[in-house]
C-alpha cells in the first residue's frame, strides 16, 4: 500500500477556491414538470445543496411559450404563454435554487430551418425573424421579472445557446450567424433587465474550440456588446468504443482537462477589456454520452474529486451535467441503472458522485493544504476537514493518507467514506441480475446500499501534533472532521465504558 504523508503547521495557507456549489445541470427543462425529477432534485438539494440550475429547452415546443397562429387576415398572431414556465420556476425556488437561464432552442414557429436534436426534438436552427426572436427574449425575462422581482431575476446568469461550435446544436456549426445570435440576444437581455448578467458562447471542447472563444471575444470586443461572463463545456471522454447503445471510452486526466480550461482563462485574459472576467464551465463530466456506464461508478466520483479540487483556480463554477437521471436525450432511460449522467438513479438511488458533491459542498474553514490527493481546511472552532480521494487508473491499488496536524490534546475523527465495498449501488443491482423494475424490497436495499460509511475514532497527540491515518481504497472519496475534545464537562456518573467495549 502506497503512503503518503501530509504535514500540516499553525501558519499555513494553501490555494483552494471552492465553486463546487454554485451551479449543476439538468436535461430539458420540461421535464421537471414531473414528480420524478422533483424529487430527484429535492434529495440533492438535501444533501449537496446547489445555488443554480442549467438546463436546455426554454424555448422548445414543449414548454409551450411561444404560441403563433393566421389571423383572419392572413398576416400572423403571437402570443406567449407562461404556464409551464411558472411551475418550473415556482418549484425551483421553492427547492432553494436559482436558474442560469440557457437561451434555447427555437420555437418550431419561429424556426428557419427543420434541423432538430435529441429524442425530443429540439429545434437547433436560427431564428426566421430576428425581431420575432428578440421579442420572445425580452417579453419572457420581463414576465419573470414581474413575477418573482427584477433584483431577483437580474441575479440569474443568462447564457445564450449552447454548444454552437457543433453540427447537431447548431445548423453547420455556423460561427457567423451564432456570432449574429448573440449580438442580437445580448442587446435584447440588457432591454429588458440591464443588470441581468449574460454571456456566451457556451462552446464544448474539440477541434476549434479556442478558435471559437477567440472569434467570440474579438467580435463582441469589435461590437461593444454586452458581456459578463464566458463560458464553455469540459468532457473527459477520448476514443469511443460502442456496445449495443453503451458507449465505453478512455479517458483523459483530471490535469489533462484542466489544462484546456487554464488555456481558456488564458485567452480571455489576452483581452484587456476582458481580463479578469467570470469563467463558467456550464457542463461537465466524465463521459459525453447518457449511456456510458462510468457514470454509475466509484470511479467517477474519484474523478469528480479531482475537477472540484482544482477547476476553481480558473473557473466562477463548473457545473455537473446532471443532478439526476430524468433525463431523454437519447430516449427515455430502460433502467436504473444505464450510465445515465445523473448522480442520482432511477426512483432516488444515490450514486457515489452524490457525494463527491456533498462532502466538497459542506467545506468550510480556511484551506491550509491541497494536492491531487486531498484537500484540508482548518475551521475557526480549531477544527480541520477535508476530502480525501484515490482515483485509481493507471495506478492502482490502496492509499493511505497520514494527516500530521498541530491538535497538542488529540482528536475526534469523523470519517463519511464512499467506496466499491461500502457505497456502491451499481454493484448490488448487478449481484441482483440488473433487474429493469425494481420490487420495493430491492428499492429499499439499493437506496440504503448507496449511502456512505460513517465512522469515528478518537486518536491521542504526541509532541504537541496529532496524527490521522486516511486509509482509501480504490476509487474512494472520503469526508474527514478531525476535532480537538470539548471543553463541555461530562455529565457526573455517565461511565461509557461500564458496558462498552474498549479499544
Amino acid at each position: 500500500m502506497k503512503t503518503v504523508t501530509v504535514t500540516v503547521r499553525p501558519g499555513d495557507r494553501a490555494e483552494f477556491h471552492n465553486h463546487a456549489d454554485f451551479c449543476v445541470g439538468t436535461g430539458r427543462m420540461g421535464l421537471a414538470l414531473q414528480r420524478e425529477y422533483q424529487d430527484q432534485l429535492r434529495m440533492v438539494q438535501r444533501e449537496a445543496g446547489f445555488r443554480h440550475i442549467r438546463g436546455h429547452g426554454l424555448f422548445s415546443d414543449d414548454m409551450a411559450i411561444y404560441q403563433a397562429w393566421p389571423g383572419a387576415d392572413g398576416t400572423e398572431r403571437v402570443s406567449y404563454n407562461f404556464t409551464y414556465l411558472d411551475r418550473v420556476m415556482d418549484d425551483y425556488l421553492a427547492q432553494g435554487i436559482r436558474p442560469f437561464l440557457e437561451l434555447g432552442f427555437m420555437p418550431g414557429k419561429l424556426a428557419s430551418g427543420t434541423q432538430t436534436v435529441f429524442y425530443w426534438k429540439g429545434n437547433t436552427t436560427p431564428p426566421r425573424d430576428e425581431g420575432a426572436w428578440c421579442a420572445l427574449v425580452k417579453a419572457t425575462l420581463r414576465h419573470l421579472a414581474e413575477r418573482y422581482g427584477e433584483e431577483e431575476v437580474s441575479a440569474w446568469p443568462c447564457e445564450v445557446w449552447n454548444e454552437p461550435n457543433l453540427r447537431g446544436f447548431w445548423e453547420n456549426a455556423d460561427c457567423a450567424k451564432y456570432l449574429r445570435l448573440y449580438e442580437i440576444t445580448s442587446r435584447a437581455v440588457k432591454e429588458a433587465l440591464p443588470a441581468m448578467k449574460v454571456g456566451g458562447p457556451a462552446v464544448c471542447g474539440g477541434s476549434g474550440c479556442e478558435d471559437w472563444i477567440r472569434d467570440f471575444l474579438a467580435f463582441c470586443s469589435e461590437k461593444k456588446l454586452p458581456l459578463d461572463f464566458v463560458t464553455r463545456h469540459a468532457y473527459f471522454g477520448e476514443k469511443p468504443e460502442m456496445r449495443g447503445r453503451y458507449l465505453y471510452h478512455t479517458m483523459r486526466t483530471v490535469e489533462d482537462v484542466y489544462g484546456e480550461m487554464r488555456r481558456t482563462r488564458e485567452i480571455i485574459d489576452s483581452f484587456p477589456e476582458y481580463r479578469g472576467m467570470d469563467l463558467h464551465i456550464t457542463e461537465f463530466n466524465t463521459s459525453y454520452n447518457p449511456f456510458c456506464p462510468i457514470h454509475d461508478t466509484n470511479l467517477n466520483a474519484a474523478y469528480v474529486a479531482g475537477v472540484l479540487a482544482c477547476f476553481g483556480d480558473v473557473a466562477a463554477s463548473y457545473s455537473y451535467w446532471t443532478f439526476g437521471d430524468v433525463f431523454e436525450e437519447h430516449g427515455v432511460p430502460p433502467r436504473p441503472f444505464h450510465g445515465g449522467f445523473g448522480m442520482v438513479a432511477d426512483r432516488c438511488i444515490p450514486k457515489p458522485t452524490l457525494w463527491t458533491f456533498a462532502f466538497f459542498n459542506r467545506l468550510k474553514g480556511e484551506p491550509v493544504y491541497r494536492d491531487g490527493r486531498v484537500v484540508v481546511l482548518r475551521r475557526e472552532d480549531g477544527a480541520y476537514e477535508g476530502v480525501a480521494w484515490n482515483l485509481c487508473r493507471e495506478e492502482r491499488g490502496p492509499l493511505e493518507i497520514d494527516l500530521d496536524l498541530p491538535l497538542e490534546g488529540g482528536a475526534c475523527v469523523l470519517t463519511e467514506t464512499v467506496d466499491e465495498a461500502c457505497c456502491n449501488p451499481l454493484r448490488a443491482w448487478h449481484d441482483m441480475w440488473e433487474p429493469a423494475s425494481l420490487t420495493p424490497a430491492q428499492l429499499d436495499f439499493l437506496r440504503k446500499a448507496g449511502q456512505p460509511l460513517c465512522r469515528s475514532a478518537r486518536t491521542e497527540a504526541e509532541n504537541g501534533r496529532t496524527r490521522v491515518p486516511l486509509v482509501l481504497s480504490e476509487n474512494a472519496v472520503v469526508r474527514f472532521e478531525i476535532t480537538p475534545p470539548s471543553a463541555v464537562p461530562s455529565d457526573e456518573g455517565y461511565d461509557y465504558g461500564w458496558y462498552c467495549p474498549q479499544g
